[in-house]
This record gives C-alpha cells, structure tokens and sequence, in this order.
C-alpha cells in the first residue's frame, strides 16, 4: 500500500524532552514535507534522534522510506520532565502500532462478496448487505496485544459526517458480537495480522463509507490514511429478517432483486404487447451511478437507511423536471435532439449517459424508460422492486378521484376542458418494503411512480403507496395514494354542458379503468396479472365501497350516477389480435336492447390518433348513425377506418380511440364508451449465428419486413445484449414499400450463462418494433 506519515510538531517550550505530537491533517508525504520545509527547519524537528544518531548510528539508524507506514500519529505520552533519553531508545514509529496495510476480501469470489450476495455486482468494490457480518485482515507493525493495545474502526459519508446522524460511525472492538449494532471483535491472529469479524445494523445508512482504524497503546495513537481503494460500499439487505426490505421468498429475491433482465408491456387491453428489458443492475459502475443520484439530490445521507425516503428521492431524481434528474420526458414526437424513447432496450446506457456527463439529463424518455430506471437503480441498492403496467390507466388532474369527460351540447367532446385523461398503459413500479410509517396491514408491495405527471410536496415525483391501502380506498394514508387510486379505479363520468354554460352529470361508466395490470412472472418469462392486488373484483361489494370511500375524500364527492334507465347497452369488439399496421383497421360495434320495446339509438362516433398516454392529437374521422333496435335485440355495426385515413397522423405507439357516444330517443338514456387499439407492428427475427463461447467472436442476423406501403426514412437499429455487447446504435437509412432487409451484426460474448440479444428498430414512419434472441454462452 501505498504509504504516509505527518511530521511530529515540537512544543517549543519543552526543550529536551520527547515532543508531544499533534493530528496530522491532509495526505501530505515527506517527501512533499520536506519540499515545503527548509532544511534548518529539519534540524529542529526531532534534536534528541539527531545527538542519538550521531552518538551512535547503529542504535538509532535513520528512517528509511520502507518502515514509514500508512499512519497518522496522533498523541504520543510525555515523559516525565527530567527524564532524558536512553541511548537504546526505539525510533517514535516503533513505539506506536501502526497499520501496514488492510485487506477486506472483497474479490467477487471470496466470502464476504458471496455471503452478502453481491458477487454479480462487475465493480472491484468492497459490496456489503447491513445487518451482516463481514470479515477483514488488519496487518500492524508489530503483534497485538489485547492486554496493551486499543483499536477500533471508524466509517465516514456524506460531506459533512456525523456521529449523531449515524454518518460518522465508531466501530469499538468487544470480546463476542451482538446482532444489531456496529461491532468488531478478533477472530483470528497471525503473527502480525489480525482478522476481524464486523457487524452493522439492519438500520444502517446506505452509500459509501470512507473506512480508517485507529489504533492506540501506552506509547500513543495512530490513525491509517484513507485509501479509497478499502471504501465500504452498503447496500439494503432483503435477506436480513430485520431489515424493512426483508423479502421472505428466496425465488422472489431472486427475481425482484437479482434478475437483470425483464419483460414490460405495453399497446392497450385487448392487445397487450411485451418487449425485453435490460435493466443491468449488476453492470461495471451502476452503481457508482446509482450512489451518485443520491448525492445530485441534496438530500441527507442521514435519511438513506429508509427505503420509503430513498424511494421517494429515486421518484423525483429518474424525471429531470425540477432537479438534476437522469431522463428528461418528451411525448412530442419530435425526438431530433435525443433518443427516441421507444430505441431503448435496457437502462444501461441511460445510465452511463447520465453519469458519465455528470448529470446532465439524458433525451428522452416516456413512462416505460422511467420505470426500466427506477427497477434498475431500486435492484442494485438491494430494494426488490419490479416494473408494472395498468391499461386504461388515468391521469387524474384535479384531484376529483373521478376520470371526467365533458361534452358540448351536441354531445361532441370539449377538448379544451378534457384535461384528464386515459392512457392506453402506463407503467410505473412496485417495490417492496414494510410501512413502520402506516398503520398495521399496509407493508409489501408498494406503487412508485417516476414519470413526472403530477407533483408530490412540491416536486414531480409519485409514492411509495401501499397497494393494501388503494385496494381498499383508503387514499388518507401516505404517499400519493390518491393518485394512483384514480389511475387504477376512478368512475368515468361524462358531463354535459347546459345552454347556461353550467354541466350536468349525465353518465358514468364504473368499469372502465385500471384493467389486466401486469408485471413479469417470477422465475418465468409469462405474463402475470396483479389487478386483484390493487383492486377488489370489478362490480363487487367490496370494490364498490373502496370507490365511495375514496372519492369521499376526492373534490367531487357529490358525483354519484344519476337513476335512469339501463335497457341498451353499447360495446366494440375487435377480432383475433385486432388491425395491423399497414392495412385498414377493423372493429365491430355491438348494441343491445334488453327491454321488451323498440329502442332508437342516435349515435355520435368520431375516431382519433392519440399519444399512448390518452392525450387527443388529430380527429381523423367522425360519424353520425341511427341505430334501430327490436325488443331484446342484439345488433352488430361493422366499423373500418382505412389506411389512407390514418396514416399520416400515426406517432409513437400507433394507437387510436374509438368514442361513441348516444342517446336513447324513448327513454333519453345517454350511451357512452370509448375504445383504445393500436395497429400491431412487425417483429424483428433475431438469429445468432456460430458457437457463443467466452471471448470467442460470432455473430447474429437481424431481419425485417417493412409492412408500409410507402419508404420508411432514416431508419435506426438498436443492438445491446448483457455480457454479449455493449449497446450499438447502427444508422441503417431508408428500407423500401413492403421491403425485406437483413443485417448482421459480430460481437464477442464476455459472460458465460443464458444471455439475451436485444435489438430495436426505430423511424419516424414506424415505432416500437423490437425483438429478443435467447444465447447460451459456453
């Protein structure tokens, strides 16, 4: 190790004695002292050394560059005034015990690494769980002697660290260990070494800690420099049963906080869509980039060991809207300065983007990229988290707990008043943690929401709610529960503007948010639906009361469905996996009469481009229809919206809405629904070519059909692939009418084991078009 000592200063004033020695500030070597320092001044420093020296060179040789040792001495015990010094008195460095060096076993295949579970983090860091105990060698100049000799460790974080705020920590050496503390007690000796077994709290502060050992015995203290290279790197421990992220399942640890690859979804709910994701949790410098989001945030290291405080500054600090945040949002469709959010595959990147340029925000991101994040940064910090869809999910704006709709006289919506809004999905996530916070019953899972949609306390952020608490409507309880109750189970109520300029309630729909609410399975690549954890069953007693109690506490408590009659009802439908991008778009419109009388319905439609999160772009048709209906008669309109109609309006997620809405001439019953599709696009065929070997070269075919009748511009294919290749962004340029293009790409796989190659291809024509191939390496 590399070595330093501080010059001892002299108290002027005790001529002839032993000095006494004040703390040495600074890393300053001697050789960089004695630069600084005249040589006259050298003289002075030590007199008695220098006569002992001359007197007799062999009893007090002069120091020799090799016995300075990485020490910083402290105090040294004054003799008594008159007494001089003995002609065998040992040099100063030789009285104190000193550290020569410190080793935390910290390679990824030792114990300490394995046991606390992060042997897959790629860094050489010193990676550690709390609340568990780890090992370290002390090598000292001399052996120590329990019986003469202190020592203790001391851990510092944060800029400014305390010892009343748990950021400046004094590890005392005790005889036998306690859970739950900061402890250290001698496990072994070994001529000059030492092997300490440490232990830290189940509460203890996440981050970095700078580590130094101070040692003391008669002849006075001495301090160790800091290395950086022996800095303590905690982590959250779900496999520590006092820890508030204790995860009791080893198959969901696994999955929630190891896996570093997963599924999300997206498209609507009758056409669910799913693509791989590389989340990379484990990659070389993550989490030097996790830890650094926590420092940009300026919040206290002091609060980092709560999950539910560092949950929320990883909510605020994914989004840049009032921070020095990772992603910057954009839903504009014009992504020429940045990324086109639907390129991603994997927060890797992201990540290295952002911390490489020191904070500066990367461009862009939609919902799916913030949450791809967050289960990233949430993993590597040791909290088990996963990554959530809703479809039809709301974006309550007035905090009403109701989705509203308002329309004109004419029954034709007013857009300018329609600032809440269904998004086709929105994703966001779940992690999982105990709720000291909350009343009994309300820890588990928990919903966060980086996507900046509305503030929490001032700053774009979202959670953590406790799912049992939304389940239940008890949207009273902290964070942002009401909020994300709306998302998952607000009533859409349509009002109606009145010659006067007032509205009037005249419908609600209470069945057509928060539907098929999926995350990835554990252990599996399938699909699992969660809505029952947010929501009691659709129309039930329960779920029913949960509405009325959460809306009691929304600004419309009032808005209740008016009595009126229920004899007609409206529905789309749409065959197999419904329309696919490039052709006309067909659905089916289902109307039935279930009174014993004629029924003649006045219907209103109008189809729209929309951004996947439910915001009206362009109207791209509209239609008026007088439907006839025979007592108990069920009918069916055939509906087709045409190619040319649609296709110089499409964005990002190919997605459009169907709104219907009627009234019944008899009975002036109001039918309203609206219906979200997407058109499907095409796979990319992902085929490795050759034998995946470790540092062997291969490579994989990537192939493509341009569904479109027309040229699809400037195109851009996005490769990446854990432990096969770093993420590749290939300019491809213009792929022709219905054309079919093959390329290859050749890389060397650097980790053995199942691998995934992912790859995406992207334009302003054509989105969200990805596809995966499953590698085993050797």
């Amino acid at each position: 190790m590399p070595v330093d000592t501080t010059r001892s200063i002299r108290d002027r004033s005790a001529v002839g004695r032993f000095p006494s020695v004040t703390l040495g500030f600074g890393d300053d070597t001697d050789e960089e002292l004695e630069k600084e320092e005249p040589e006259e001044e050298d003289v002075k420093d030590n007199a008695c050394q220098r006569w002992l020296r001359k007197v007799c060179p062999c009893c007090c040789p002069k120091a020799r560059d090799e016995d300075v040792t990485e020490t910083l001495v402290t105090t040294v015990d004054d003799k008594d005034e008159g007494e001089k010094p003995a002609s065998d008195e040992k040099p100063l460095n030789e009285l104190l015990l000193n550290v020569r060096s410190i080793n935390l076993m910290k390679s990824k295949t030792e114990a300490n690494r394995k046991e606390h579970h992060t042997d897959l983090y790629q860094s050489e860091n010193f990676i550690i769980r709390r609340g568990q105990t780890f090992q370290m060698w002390i090598t000292l100049s001399r052996p120590f002697d329990p019986n003469t000799d202190k020592l203790h460790l001391e851990l510092k974080t944060g800029s400014l660290p305390t010892v009343a705020k748990g950021t400046h920590v004094i590890i005392p050496l005790v005889e036998d260990l306690e859970d739950g503390r900061w402890e250290a007690a001698v496990v072994k000796k070994d001529d000059k070494k030492i092997k300490l077994s440490v232990n830290s709290p189940p509460t203890a502060l996440i981050g970095r800690y700078q580590l130094k050992v101070e040692t003391s015995c008669p002849s006075g203290q001495a301090i160790s420099t800091h290395d950086p290279a022996n800095d303590i790197w905690m982590l959250f421990n779900p496999w520590c049963e006092d820890d508030t992220v204790f995860m009791d399942s080893e198959e969901e640890r696994q999955e929630y906080v190891l896996n570093d690859i997963g599924r999300m979804y997206y498209g609507t709910q009758d056409q669910i869509g799913v693509r791989t994701w590389n989340y990379g949790q484990f990659d070389d410098r993550i989490l030097d980039a996790c830890i650094f989001i926590l420092e940009e945030s300026k919040t206290p290291p002091s609060g980092w060991g709560d999950p539910v405080s560092v949950v929320r500054v990883i909510s605020a600090m994914v989004n840049s809207r009032d921070d020095n945040g990772v992603l910057e949002g954009n839903w504009s469709g014009d992504y020429s300065l940045g990324t086109s959010p639907t390129v991603w595959s994997g927060s890797v990147e992201i990540l290295h983007e952002h911390y490489q340029n020191k904070g500066a925000a990367v461009k862009y991101g939609q919902c799916w990229i913030f949450a791809g994040v967050v289960t990233t940064v949430l993993r590597c910090l040791g909290i088990p988290s996963r990554t959530v869809t809703n479809y039809s999910s709301a974006h309550d704006t007035d905090v009403s707990l109701t989705t509203d709709v308002y329309l004109d006289e004419n029954m034709d919506p007013l857009e300018h008043f329609n600032t809440d809004s269904i998004w086709n999905f929105h994703v966001w996530n779940d992690c999982w943690m105990a709720r000291p916070d909350l009343p009994a019953g309300n820890g588990g899972w928990q919903a966060v929401d980086a996507t900046p949609q509305e503030t929490s306390q001032g700053t774009f952020r979202c959670g953590p709610a406790s799912l049992a608490a939304i389940r239940n409507g008890q949207v009273f309880l902290k964070h942002d529960a009401p909020f994300v109750f709306a998302e998952v189970n607000s009533d859409k109520i349509y009002w109606q503007r009145n010659t006067e300029g007032t509205f009037s309630m005249i419908y609600s729909e209470k069945k057509t948010v928060g539907h098929f609410i999926s995350t990835k399975a554990v252990g599996s690549d399938e699909r699992m639906d969660i809505t029952h954890l947010y929501k009691h069953p659709e129309g039930s007693e329960q779920e029913r009361i949960a509405v009325e109690t959460a809306c009691s506490y929304g600004s419309k408590a009032e808005a209740f469905s008016p009595p009126t009659a229920q004899d007609v009802s409206v529905e789309v439908t749409m065959d197999g996996e419904g329309p696919v991008m490039g052709k006309d778009a067909e659905l089916t419109i289902v109307f039935k009469n279930s009174s014993s009388e004629e029924r003649k319905v006045m219907v209103h439609s109008q189809v729209a481009v929309m951004y996947y999160t439910g915001v009206h772009k362009a109207t791209v048709r509209k239609d008026n229809t007088d439907v006839d209906l025979l007592p108990n008669e069920e009918k069916s309109l055939e509906w087709t919206l045409e190619y040319k109609d649609y296709k110089d309006q499409l964005i990002d997620q190919a997605a459009l809405m169907l709104t219907l809405a009627g009234r019944v001439k008899e009975t002036q019953q109001v039918l309203a629904t609206q219906f979200s599709f997407r058109l499907r696009t095409p796979n990319l065929v992902v085929k490795p070519i050759g034998k995946a070997v470790v540092g062997e070269k291969m490579a994989a075919e990537i192939s493509f059909t341009n569904p479109l009748p027309q040229v699809l511009k400037s195109v851009i294919v996005h490769v990446e692939g854990l432990g096969l290749l770093a993420a590749r962004k290939i300019h491809y340029g213009d792929i022709g009418s219905r054309a079919s293009v093959t390329l290859t790409e050749h890389f060397v796989p650097s980790l053995p084991g199942p691998r995934k190659l992912l790859a995406s291809l992207d334009c302003k024509q054509l989105t969200q078009v990805h596809g995966v191939a499953n590698i085993t390496v050797e």
